[in-house]
Formats: structure tokens, sequence, C-alpha cells
């Protein structure tokens, strides 16, 4: 596929010109802004989504596999999601008193997760991840907190130990540390370094690799063994690795799981779910919230769940990943070039490595330009698959990877990796 050449970012720029002066970080999430892409290359802002495809406000259309940084599993204004929307739309949006879906949707998530004896409703998986803790330090009387995962949580007890701490007090910094995946020793060292005061393991159920040697059950064993409550962070692996998430993936259940993203496909919803001797302690700590019983959102997640239990979402996104993953490898290693996806088919990374093996931001840049040009919006991040995207949208894909591909390979023959990128190196926005 060649560039298209009548691509224009006119309004992009004129926008971004603007937000330059009123928007403090230009975005309101940091991974969506136009330093996390590649600046002047990249549209700073969209207009529209259907099905796989996204639009920006100069009308030039992609193919997405960023989906909102994964939100958006159905894809892009869902039918069913929409009508679900709209009617209760026509009903109201927030109320004086609970509306009856918070219950309808609570039975839903009892019956399809797993140890969802309870749950309490969120705007999004930061505030749901943090009521988890807060439950879990009010449960345990302890404060401390081991912690795996790729980070994503904004609120004091995480951001302490990122490079955006700025503002808060340090002292909170004693109270979390991390632990690696797949490393059980490195977990048993926190417990005796803070012997009697884990709060919490919290922890996503998978990262980029699958757990080896029981690692899951052999979490849960020591967290058991020690009192502590273990938190499963499902926000990226709810509604992408199964039905019911990791805890149904696995096999293994958690004392707390919480949900965001894919939940609501795209509307602001997350959901604390667990064992009732663990959830009860919302009964006394302070968790409310005005829009948590929104209900705009409420029927978004109930036609979310009836979608995953009609349709095989899983299944789809599962095959469309393995597939993309095969095919792009191949294309890597017929070139040549070290450019690779690397994780599991529904949550994987585009990593470009330098002459020394080492991940660098400079080639995909490179890389990400090339496909942006030709209409592929590739992220920073994971790529992710919703149920709407197609073989056809793989294809094309392909095909452009490949071109892309080329280009990087002759630019690192060459010697001119940098002097072929047109806007700025993509930016870590956060690192811990």
């Amino acid at each position: 596929m060649k560039v298209n050449k009548s691509r224009k970012l006119t309004n992009s720029k004129k926008l971004l010109k603007v937000a330059n002066k009123l928007i403090p970080a230009l975005s309101q999430t940091f991974s969506k802004a136009p330093y996390s892409y590649v600046p002047n290359v990249y549209p700073s802002y969209l207009s529209k989504g259907n099905g796989s495809h996204v639009f920006d406000v100069d009308g030039n259309e992609y193919i997405d596999y960023v989906m909102a940084l994964g939100p958006v599993i159905l894809g892009y204004n869902y039918p069913a999601v929409n009508q679900a929307i709209k009617k209760q739309l026509n009903n109201g949006i927030s109320f004086s008193i609970p509306h009856y879906l918070e219950v309808e949707l609570s039975e839903k998530l009892n019956k399809l997760i797993p140890n969802a004896e309870m749950i309490r409703f969120s705007k999004t998986g930061s505030d749901a991840g943090t009521g988890a803790i807060r439950a879990a330090r009010a449960y345990t009387g302890r404060n401390n907190i081991a912690y795996c995962g790729t980070g994503g949580v904004w609120h004091d007890w995480f951001t302490i130990m990122t490079s955006r701490n700025k503002g808060i007090p340090k002292t909170l910094k004693k109270m979390i540390k991390k632990f690696e995946y797949n490393d059980i020793e490195s977990l048993k060292i926190l417990f005796e370094d803070w012997k009697g005061d884990v709060a919490a393991v919290y922890m996503e159920p998978i990262l980029t690799t699958m757990p080896k040697k029981n690692f899951l059950k052999q979490v849960k064993n020591i967290t058991k063994k020690h009192g502590a409550v273990l938190i499963f962070d499902e926000v990226i692996t709810g509604f992408r690795l199964a039905n019911g998430g990791g805890q149904e993936f696995f096999g293994v259940e958690s004392d707390i799981a919480v949900f965001g993203k894919a939940i609501g496909n795209g509307m602001p919803l997350g959901a604390i779910t667990g064992n009732s001797k663990f959830m009860k302690v919302f009964e006394d700590i302070f968790y409310s919230t005005t829009y948590g019983g929104e209900t705009l959102s409420l029927a978004a997640g109930i036609s979310v769940i009836n979608e995953f239990k009609k349709k095989p979402v899983i299944k789809k996104c599962w095959s469309l990943g393995e597939y993309f993953m095969k095919e792009f490898n191949n294309l890597s290693n017929t070139l040549g070039v070290k450019i690779s996806l690397e994780g599991i088919p529904v949550r994987s990374s585009i990593v470009c490595r330098d002459e020394n093996n080492e991940p660098s931001l400079m080639l995909k840049s490179l890389f990400c330009q090339e496909c942006i040009k030709r209409g592929i919006l590739f992220g920073p991040g994971f790529v992710l698959f919703s149920f709407s995207h197609s073989q056809n949208d793989l294809k094309k894909t392909l095909e452009i990877c490949n071109q892309s591909m080329k280009i990087v390979k002759d630019a690192i023959k060459n010697n001119n990796v940098k002097q072929g990128i047109d806007g700025d190196i993509m930016k870590r926005v956060m690192t811990f």
C-alpha cells in the first residue's frame, strides 16, 4: 500500500495549537497525547469510529489496534451497545436513589465472573483498584502492598513509585514494592521484609508471558498463609482472556478482582468484585461516588455481557491475535529485521530492537510512522483486537507492516533512522 499523499493533518494541527494554550499535558490521558505517538505524523484528534476503523478530524481513515487503550472490545459504534444507551437515555441518566440497573448488572457479573459474590461499581479501573486497596487495608489492619503489573493507576498509593510522583507524600513509597512475575522468590522476600504487615498482593494475572510452575497458585498460597488479600487487576485481562477474565482462564480465584476498560465497550465503567467476606468491608469504609450508579454506563455494561454470552467474542479475538502474531513475525524473520510482536495473542506489543538487541523507541517511531501514513494506527502500548476486526483488516495491515519493515531495514542499513522520522520520537510518559 502506498502512502496516502492526499492525507492532511490541517485540522489536527489547528486544534493542537489551541490545546497548547488550554489543556495541560494536551490530553486527559497521557497515553493518548501527541508525544506518546509520533508528533506531527499521527493525527492529534479523532472525530468518529465505526467497527475497527477510526477517522480523524481531517477525514483520514485508519484501522485501529489501540482501541481506545483497551475499552473498545466489541468495536466502535457497536449497534447493540448504542441501542442500550439510547434506550436508557430516554429514561434518565442519574437519579436520587439507586437505579434497578445496578442490581441487574451485578447479577450478571455474579454469574459470569468467578468468586464475584458481591460487586461495587466505579467509573474507571483506577478507581476500582484504589477501592480494592482501601478494602484490603481495612480488612487486614495493615499498610503495605506487594505489586506486580504494568501500571495505569493514577492514585497516590501506586503513583508514588513512578517517575510522575510529584505532589505525593514521600512516606507512601515505603508502603509499596514490586515483585517480579514468574519469580515467586521475589514475592517471598517482600513478605519476609514486611513480616506481618502485608495488606495485599495486587497483581495482573498475566503480563506478557504465561505463568510458569503454578506461579499464580503459589502466589495465592503465600498470600493466604500470611493473611493478606489477593487482588487481581483485571482491568486489561478482564473480557479479553475469557468471559470471566484471568480467574476463569487460569483457574485461580483471587479474593478481590477489579475490572474496567472493556466492561463498558468505551463507556466509563469499572467494577470491584470478590468474596463476600472481603467485599462486606465496603459497608464500613468510605467508598462513595455520585456517578457510581450512572445508568448509561450500566446499560452499556449489561449489553456488553449479553453480547459475550451470545457471540464468540473472546474466541474471535484470540483467533485474530494468533494469526496476526504468526504472520507479523514471519514477515520480520523473512526480512531479517528485529521487529516482532511479543506477548500473548490478545495482548501483544510491537518491539523494535537495535543492534544490541535492546528495545528502541527510535526504530519503533519510524515503523509506526510508516504504518500511520498508510492508514494503520498502532500505539506505544498493546496491540489489541476487537470483535469488529476482520480478516481483510488484518490482510491489509500485514501488507503495510511488510512495507514499513522494509523502510526500517533500509534506514538501518543506510544509518539514517533518525533522519527518516518526520516528527519527534515517541516518548515514555511514565517509568517505574
